[in-house]
């Protein structure tokens, strides 16, 4: 999936980007056709039932049709969007060293941000698949891999607990299986991130003996969700939400308030504790970030099936974008 156009986020709920095919009410919410369209009939699993996707529309139209085709009623209306920083300097000294060959490793934890690093490399005349070439890249998941070979970027490195804290476990044996050196040496490693990076992916390289450059080349904002939306929250019609982030969770907190009646599906362990701490309903953790496995929860929960709770150390820091969302 390559990574969606940047969009100022006064503009208002993104349009909705086919497939799956939707209807936009008056009010604003994007709708996927539900049970009355879904070709499976009332046997389906998620037959009459209403989840609440908050998120873009391109990067939900995956997930949503999955759920459709499962008989849902589906809701997509973002909570947060990407907008760019004031100041580009920074990114753009980032790329413009990246051309020199100066970073071992670029280690990219968000699909957003390899759409500023075109966009600088493109404002200098920099041709990023070239300069790439000079280091090595290690991607967070498989989203972000297909974001980065989209532009011509080889990834060398991908964990396979799509989390920072499994790439920096991936480091770690990395360096451990190279006895301390690589062909470039552990070295000047660039991190792109956006504004409510944890220090997780910093700190874990650090202390391996790499020298983190964090970069901050977007900012994540609060998009308010559709009238049709908080209108469907407050009656009681949604069954389900699904949560791709720390700050979609608050979101979606702070925009609609928690029910009880509302499962909560989380992409992943950070994103279900960033749930809890706002005090939202939390049922299930994706065993992958991915759209399959968030449809699998889903279904497991909204059948009335015990799903396994996540194993995960509960102080761990979690995904440093804030993004949760590799998938």
């Amino acid at each position: 999936m390559s990574p969606g156009p940047l969009r100022d986020p006064s503009r208002g709920p993104a349009p909705v980007v086919p497939p799956p095919p939707a209807r936009t009410s008056p009010r604003g919410a994007a709708e996927v056709a539900g049970p009355a369209s879904n070709r499976h009939g009332a046997s389906a699993p998620l037959s009459g039932r209403t989840v609440l996707v908050p998120r873009a529309p391109e990067r939900a139209a995956g997930l949503a049709a999955t759920l459709r085709d499962a008989g849902a009623r589906v809701l997509v209306s973002p909570a947060i969007e990407r907008a760019r920083v004031e100041d580009t300097a920074p990114a753009d000294g980032a790329v413009a060293r990246l051309a020199h060959g100066d970073f071992a490793w670029v280690v990219v934890t968000s699909v957003n941000a390899i759409d500023e690093l075109v966009a600088s490399a493109a404002r200098q005349g920099l041709d990023l698949d070239d300069a790439a070439r000079r280091s090595s890249w290690a991607a967070v998941g498989p989203a972000t891999r297909r974001a980065l070979e989209a532009v011509g970027i080889q990834v060398d490195l991908e964990p396979t607990e799509n989390s920072a804290r499994g790439l920096v476990a991936t480091f770690a044996a990395l360096a451990s299986t190279d006895h301390a050196s690589t062909s470039r040496g552990r070295g000047l490693v660039l991190l792109p991130q956006g504004d409510l990076a944890a220090p997780t992916m910093h700190d874990g390289l650090h202390a391996l003996g790499y020298v983190p450059h964090v970069v901050t080349v977007y900012r994540t904002v609060t998009h308010a969700l559709a009238p049709d939306v908080v209108a469907a929250w407050r009656a009681g019609e949604v069954d389900a939400v699904v949560l791709t982030s720390g700050s979609v969770a608050r979101e979606v907190a702070g925009q609609l308030g928690p029910r009880d009646d509302v499962a909560g599906v989380a992409i992943g362990d950070p994103t279900a504790r960033a749930a809890r701490a706002v005090g939202l309903r939390l049922d299930a953790v994706a065993a992958r970030p991915t759209d399959a496995a968030l449809a699998t929860a889903l279904t497991t929960v909204l059948s009335g099936d015990p799903v396994a709770p996540s194993a995960a150390d509960p102080t761990d820091a979690g995904d440093p974008t804030d993004e949760g969302d590799p998938s």
